[in-house]
C-alpha cells in the first residue's frame, strides 16, 4: 500500500510538476473565486479542469496532445484553459502580497540567513527582472529585441527569503533598460514597499536609491588612481565592500532562483499565462512543493544609464557594510549587540 502511494505520488510528479498538496491548494485557493464558480458548458469536473491546466503548463504542450491524453475534444481542452487561467489571475492579489507585522519580520530573518549576517535582517525582499521570449508584434518589434538579441517581455519581481513572489510587474518591452521599467512600476511609483527602516536587494543592473524605496546595490569595482588605491587600502575599504559583496549575493540570488524553479514548472511561459506561474510557484513555495531550477544565463546586465533616478542608497550601503564587519569582526557579545543597534538607528535616520 505503502509502496503504491508513493508510486502515485511521484507520477503526480512527473506529469504534472506538482505535489499532491500544491493541486489541493489550488483547487481549494480556486473555490473561493467567482470565475470558477461560473457553470461550466461541458459538464467536467473542476478537479479535472484543474489537472488538464496544470498538465498543459507543465508539458508545453499543444492542445491536441492534451485532449488525446485526457481524452476530451479540443475544444473542450481549449476552453478549460482559458477559464481556469482566468480563475488564477482572479486569486493573483490572494496570493502575492506584501508582508506586514510578524510575516515582514521573518522575512527579515530568512535574508539574514540566506547572508550568513545578522545585519541583512533589514532587507526584506530581492528585485530582478527576467525576459520571456515572444513572437514580436508587425509594429516597431525592433524595440522587443533585448541585449542577448531575441525579442522578449520583461518580467520584474520581488521575492522573499524563499523566492515566494511579493510582487510582479510585466509588459515593457525587451530593450527597455531594468531601470526604466522600475520608475514605471507600481512599487516605485507608489512608495509601496518596503517599509521605512527596511530595503530590497538588487543587482548592479539597477540604481542604488534611498527613495521613493530603498534599494541596495553591491558595490562597484572602480578603476582607481594611485592615491584611492593606498588610502582604500589603509583603511580596509576595498576588503570591506568585498565581504559585503559576497554577503549580498548570496541573500539576492533567491530571486534569480525563483525565476529559474518557476520556469521548470512553468515551460510553456508564454506572456499570457505569466501571471498564472507565478500564482503557481508561490503557492507551490508555501506548501513545500520545490523543483529543481533549470540554469538560468543571468547576468547583471549593464550599469543603469545615468541620471535618470535620484540617489542617496550609497550612505544606507555604507552603513549596512559597516555592521556586518562589526558584526563578523567583533568577539564580544554585547558589544555586537550595541554596535548593530547603532547601526540599526543610523540605517533607520539616513532614510528620512
Amino acid at each position: 500500500m505503502h509502496e503504491n502511494t508513493q508510486d502515485n505520488r511521484a507520477d503526480v510528479n512527473i506529469n504534472f510538476q506538482s505535489s499532491n498538496e500544491l493541486m489541493h491548494e489550488v483547487m481549494k485557493q480556486l473555490s473561493l473565486t467567482a470565475a470558477v464558480r461560473l457553470e461550466s458548458n461541458h459538464g467536467w469536473e473542476k478537479d479535472i479542469e484543474v489537472l488538464v491546466f496544470l498538465h498543459w503548463l507543465a508539458h508545453a504542450a499543444s492542445y491536441r496532445v492534451v485532449s488525446q491524453t485526457f481524452d476530451m475534444p479540443i475544444s473542450s481542452v481549449h476552453g478549460i484553459v482559458h477559464k481556469v487561467s482566468k480563475a488564477v489571475i482572479g486569486i493573483l492579489r490572494r496570493v502575492i502580497s506584501f508582508p506586514t507585522g510578524d510575516d515582514l519580520e521573518a522575512v527579515g530573518a530568512g535574508f539574514a540567513q540566506l547572508a550568513g549576517s545578522p545585519a541583512f535582517s533589514r532587507a526584506v525582499g530581492a528585485i530582478d527582472g527576467c525576459h520571456i521570449q515572444i513572437k514580436p508584434p508587425g509594429n516597431n518589434s525592433q524595440y522587443y529585441y533585448n541585449r542577448k538579441l531575441f525579442p522578449s517581455i520583461q518580467l520584474q519581481a520581488i521575492t522573499d527569503h524563499r523566492g515566494k513572489f511579493l510582487d510582479v510587474f510585466m509588459g515593457y518591452p525587451g530593450s527597455v533598460h531594468d531601470s526604466r521599467v522600475l520608475r514605471n512600476s507600481p512599487v516605485y511609483a507608489g512608495s509601496l514597499y518596503p517599509p521605512a527602516g527596511k530595503c530590497i536587494l538588487e543587482d548592479g543592473g539597477y540604481p542604488c536609491l534611498r527613495a521613493p524605496i530603498c534599494l541596495i546595490t553591491p558595490y562597484r569595482e572602480p578603476v582607481q588612481n594611485p592615491v584611492q588605491a593606498r588610502f582604500n587600502s589603509k583603511h580596509g575599504h576595498t576588503e570591506r565592500q568585498a565581504r559585503f559583496n559576497s554577503k549580498h549575493s548570496r541573500a539576492r540570488s533567491i530571486v534569480e532562483r525563483a525565476f529559474g524553479m518557476m520556469k521548470t514548472r512553468c515551460p510553456v511561459f508564454m506572456p499570457e499565462v505569466v501571471a498564472c506561474c507565478a500564482v503557481l510557484h508561490s503557492l507551490a513555495l508555501v506548501n513545500g512543493d520545490i523543483v529543481e531550477q533549470v540554469e538560468e544565463d543571468h547576468d547583471d546586465g549593464p550599469p543603469e544609464p545615468h541620471n535618470l533616478e535620484p540617489r542617496g542608497g550609497e550612505h544606507v550601503r555604507d552603513n549596512l557594510s559597516a555592521a556586518v564587519v562589526i558584526v563578523q569582526q567583533s568577539s564580544f557579545p554585547s558589544l555586537v549587540c550595541v554596535c548593530v543597534c547603532e547601526i540599526k538607528f543610523s540605517f533607520q535616520t539616513c532614510l528620512f
